[in-house]
């Protein structure tokens, strides 16, 4: 079973308007990612999703599938259910649009849990953190159970040490792995409690009592939020060997 890679981008951003299209190294942000997507051979194709013509036209120029999707989902989860209505596929793996330095290996470090057990609905990765990254709001925080699958996602440290510390810090990395019909359940929920107190949308799986098994993956590159990310970003790419996976 491989999944189809949907690639969620918007031109629209608070803090970096038009940015799956900024030039990285010769290259839209997007172009990264999708070659990323494609070096990881784990899925059966790659789509682009957007709700702008700029982006779909851009990816169609390189050679990527893309799709042009409503400008009114609140999520790129909610973009990639609209694209799981359009174009059928078993499962479903989410890389954003602006993690030009995601690797190949991590892509398919998520799909492994679909791969390995076919009532697992959704899977994600998760990485080691630091202390002071725990105390960073914009780093997503994840707790574990014995078997290896989400607890909870939080903006706020968790576990909390009381005393010594038992339990390693967990920060969770934005890759996602679904099921199709998980997928399009999740665009029919209404956003629930805990999703919107922590703004993580993840958590709406999790309150509907969705299993998300979680996978370690090296340190992966970072997002890009800002002007001043990419162009940190970009002189990392400048210096960076062609992609072998």
């Amino acid at each position: 079973m491989k999944p189809l890679i949907v690639i969620p981008a918007r031109m629209a951003s608070t803090r970096f308007p038009g940015k799956p299209l900024a030039l990285l190294a010769g290259k839209p942000m997007v172009q990264w990612v999708w070659e990323a997507c494609l070096a990881s051979e784990a899925g059966s194709g790659v789509v682009v999703a957007a709700p702008d013509e700029e982006i779909v036209q851009a990816a169609r120029k390189f050679g990527a599938e893309a799709v042009l999707t409503s400008d009114s989902h609140r999520s790129g989860t909610d973009r990639l259910a609209e694209v799981a209505r359009l174009v059928p596929a078993e499962a479903y793996i989410n890389v954003q649009g602006d993690e030009p330095l995601v690797e190949p290996a991590t892509i398919r470090r998520v799909a492994e849990p679909l791969a390995e057990d076919p009532e697992a609905q959704m899977a994600s990765v998760h990485t080691r953190m630091s202390e002071d990254e725990a105390q960073n709001p914009a780093v997503v925080k994840v707790a574990l159970d014995l078997r290896g699958r989400a607890l909870y996602f939080s903006r706020s440290p968790i576990p909390y040490a009381r005393e010594a510390r038992q339990a390693p810090l967990w920060r969770h990395v934005g890759l996602y792995a679904f099921r199709r019909d998980v997928l399009l359940d999740f665009a029919g929920w209404a956003p629930t409690p805990l999703e919107m107190t922590e703004s993580l949308e993840q958590l709406r799986f999790l309150e509907h009592g969705v299993a998300i098994h979680m996978r370690e993956v090296e340190e992966p590159g970072s997002g890009v939020d800002t002007p001043e990310q990419a162009e940190a970003v970009r002189r990392i790419l400048e210096g960076r060997s062609p992609l072998s996976g």
